[in-house]
């Protein structure tokens, strides 16, 4: 499966060798450099929490080594693994996850990507699939969430790679929660 196509409204341009990133003026008007990544099947659930915070990243669990090591270079991504082998590949940059424990994972991530976290937009993107999320109307998803649901939410959004529909419910400030504590602990800006 090829990788997920970029955000609209982002514009690619160049950072040092082997590395794209995004200018977007998106974050309070800042202009903001955000990285994409390639995650390999053993930081899966770092890859969830990438997107679940906004941030663009392939993840394939079942992907060959060749194919993760060709998407990072056409994408010009940053490759994060916990295989000794991908960390090797000449021509890739990689991140290489030392810690078992999220927390250390993300904070790794932010300190040597580097990961600008003012640039995160949480329920921004799909945590199953990767690609941006659609705004849409109360009334177009009306038989597609549950009753109570529907009843409690007024802001919904709509995966249009998988179809997924996103309401903000409780998980919204534990996400936020944790970009803030993320934030505070590397002494990153958050949004």
């Amino acid at each position: 499966m090829a990788p997920a196509a970029a955000v609209a409204g982002h514009k690619p341009t160049r950072q040092g060798p082997g590395f794209r990133v995004w200018k977007t003026t998106a974050t309070r008007g800042r202009t903001s450099m955000v990285p994409r990544f390639v995650a390999d099947s053993m930081v899966g659930r770092l890859a969830k929490w990438l997107r679940a915070f906004g941030f663009d990243v392939v993840y394939q669990p079942f992907a060959e080594d060749d194919e993760l090591v060709n998407w990072a270079r056409q994408r010009e991504a940053i490759l994060v693994t916990r295989d000794t082998g991908l960390a090797r590949v000449p021509g890739v940059r990689v991140i290489f996850i030392k810690d078992d424990g999220l927390e250390e994972q993300l904070r790794q991530v932010v300190r040597e990507g580097p990961l600008d976290l003012s640039a995160a937009r949480p329920l921004s993107r799909c945590i199953v699939c990767n690609e941006g999320l659609l705004t849409v109307t109360r009334d177009k998803v009306r038989d597609q969430v549950p009753p109570y649901v529907y009843a409690k939410h007024r802001w919904y959004a709509r995966c249009p790679g998988c179809g997924r529909t996103y309401w903000q419910g409780t998980h919204v400030p534990r996400i936020r929660e944790r970009l803030a504590r993320l934030a505070r602990e590397t002494g990153e800006r958050e949004q």
